[in-house]
């Protein structure tokens, strides 16, 4: 639909009152870590994919960008950025940005102040639930038997 929803709910989630209504008045301003993009008829959202090997950590001089383990996101500590723009220019999907008002990136953490078992505010709050997370085991775990599924049916069907 290209509601959007995701990317409010992003802003908002990463403001520091959490509210709405409030966080239009926040110096700095909240910002998005979730763009809804078009291409033709279709509409997708893009995000950081939390590479297993990011291209923005290896570049960042400062060690602003961590990833501690292979399934955790791609964090960012704030006080260690000096607006290099290296890490922008890196990543491959065009996900990390400038924040509008301090010069310093912005990406998404999956929401990583979040209770463990909470999905990412993007997730929560889509309307028609076209976002979902998945860890990449899972998903990998998923695509594994769809693929056997698939391929058993053929055999079926050609004997």
């Amino acid at each position: 639909m290209a509601c959007r929803t995701c990317e409010l709910e992003c802003a908002v989630s990463h403001s520091k009152t959490k509210n709405l209504l409030t966080a239009l008045f926040e110096d700095p301003r909240p910002q998005k870590r979730i763009f809804v993009e078009r291409s033709g008829d279709l509409n997708f959202p893009l995000q950081c994919r939390h590479c297993e090997e990011p291209p923005c950590q290896k570049v960042c001089p400062t060690d602003a960008l961590s990833k501690p383990s292979s399934t955790d996101p791609v964090l960012l500590d704030d006080e260690k950025c000096i607006g290099c723009k290296f890490c922008v220019i890196a990543c491959p999907f065009g996900v990390v940005v400038l924040h509008r008002d301090n010069n310093k990136i912005v990406k998404c953490d999956l929401c990583s102040n979040l209770e463990e078992q909470e999905l990412p505010r993007c997730v929560q709050s889509c309307p028609t639930n076209a976002l979902d997370y998945i860890p990449s085991d899972e998903l990998t775990k998923k695509k594994r038997r769809e693929f056997m599924v698939e391929f058993t049916e053929d055999i079926q069907s050609s004997t």
